[in-house]
């Protein structure tokens, strides 16, 4: 495969803002018909986008945590199951960035530059909670590893050329290996069945016997021993897709109310876009929408400002401007996807329109991790000063 390079921020915006209008067009009939966005991802592979953080010395544009946010805001305004599936991309595309040794960043980044994909293989079902990793990294012939385990909700590694695999190894510590989606042993099964994002295809990875080479293996359990962005820059990106649903969820139903809608008989205006009603209530949403924006540019600022100069009070910072970010986007997400029925009448209901798609879209993403959660921390921080711990869910 080969792919364009981004050349920088704003080249990387044009890009995601071109293929947000081309993948929307086929949005709702991949959802209906659960087909595969593969011409899709391999269309956003040629782009350049998945390569985006690359660092300028290994030849990529670099781009801010502002851009990067703002590319799934585009892209899940759209579809947000096609946005949601390079979400563990750049999560691991950063452990890169801070753990892997030069030779590693070296060929990973390449391979990024040449639209090679990554996936997941990070949660399993059934352990005591979400922290409770049970897949073993045994070691194996001259220095080698071997994998064995079952993961689930791997979004992304039906479709990945790389998938991460999320580990302990014999001390028990987190590593992350890097392991070829070809490899012998390992099993991708698209069982996804979720109401919604229908299509990221995040189903289980057996592991059984699968050899990964020392060189292919990161420390992850280093990441939390200091001041880091793992957690705000994976939840900074869930966050941007929470507000680019409801932005999407937004402006499916204005154009629904203006062309099919019809006035309520009570109102005595001529069409449905005049409804006093009805305009305030659309006031009332994309004040959250716009609300959601603001604060996922905010955290994308507090999270390139905890970069530039990273300490412990600097990270925490940015942990909680992000939780703030996806506490509002994914309370947007949800009631601005139910509203789009309030709002446009009996009609839209209609399963054939495939408008719920918004609603399955936000109410299986928020699902992620617990915005209850978040707010706990917030208060904790703002109330008594207390830092966020230290963990890839903040």
């Amino acid at each position: 495969m080969t792919a364009h390079v981004i050349a920088d921020d704003a080249e990387a915006l044009a890009v995601a803002a071109s293929l947000a209008a081309e993948f929307r067009a086929g949005a709702s009939a991949r959802d209906a018909e659960r087909r595969l966005p593969r011409e899709e991802l391999d269309r956003l592979s040629a782009s350049g986008l998945l390569a985006a953080t690359v660092p300028a010395e290994h030849g990529g544009a670099d781009v801010s945590a502002s851009t990067l946010a703002e590319i799934f805001r585009l892209l899940a305004s759209a579809d947000a199951s096609l946005s949601q599936i390079p979400q563990s991309h750049f999560v691991y595309v950063n452990v890169i960035h801070r753990h892997g040794t030069d030779e590693q960043r070296k060929f990973f980044f390449a391979e990024l530059l040449a639209g090679r994909r990554f996936g997941n293989a990070q949660s399993e079902a059934g352990t005591k909670h979400v922290q409770d990793i049970r897949t073993r990294l045994h070691p194996g012939p001259a220095g080698s590893y071997v994998l064995d385990g079952v993961k689930h909700y791997s979004t992304g590694a039906l479709f990945a050329d790389w998938i991460p695999v999320l580990a302990r190894a014999e001390d028990d510590n987190l590593h992350v290996a890097y392991v070829p989606s070809n490899a012998p042993g390992l099993t991708v099964i698209d069982d996804w069945d979720g109401l919604g994002q229908r299509t990221t295809a995040s189903g289980t990875v057996r592991l059984e016997g699968v050899e990964v080479p020392a060189d292919r293996v990161l420390p992850h359990h280093l990441t939390f021993e200091g001041p880091q962005l793992h957690g705000a820059v994976a939840q900074l990106l869930h966050a941007a897709i929470d507000a680019g649903i409801a932005g999407g969820a937004l402006a499916e139903a204005a154009e629904f109310v203006r062309t099919k809608s019809r006035p309520w008989f009570e109102s005595g205006v001529e069409s449905a876009a005049e409804d006093p009603l009805l305009i305030q209530r659309f006031g009332e949403l994309a004040i959250q929408v716009r609300a959601s924006e603001a604060l996922l540019r905010e955290a994308a600022r507090a999270v390139e400002a905890a970069r530039a100069d990273l300490t412990d009070d600097s990270a925490a910072e940015a942990s909680i401007a992000v939780a703030a970010a996806k506490v509002w986007a994914a309370q947007a997400a949800v009631e601005v996807a139910s509203a789009l029925f309030e709002v446009s009448g009996t009609r839209s209901a209609l399963n054939s329109l495939n408008l719920h798609r918004h609603w399955r879209d936000a109410r299986t993403h928020t699902l992620h991790d617990p915005t209850r959660w978040k707010i706990q921390h917030i208060g904790r921080y703002v109330l008594n000063g207390t830092r966020p711990p230290r963990h890839g869910l903040l």
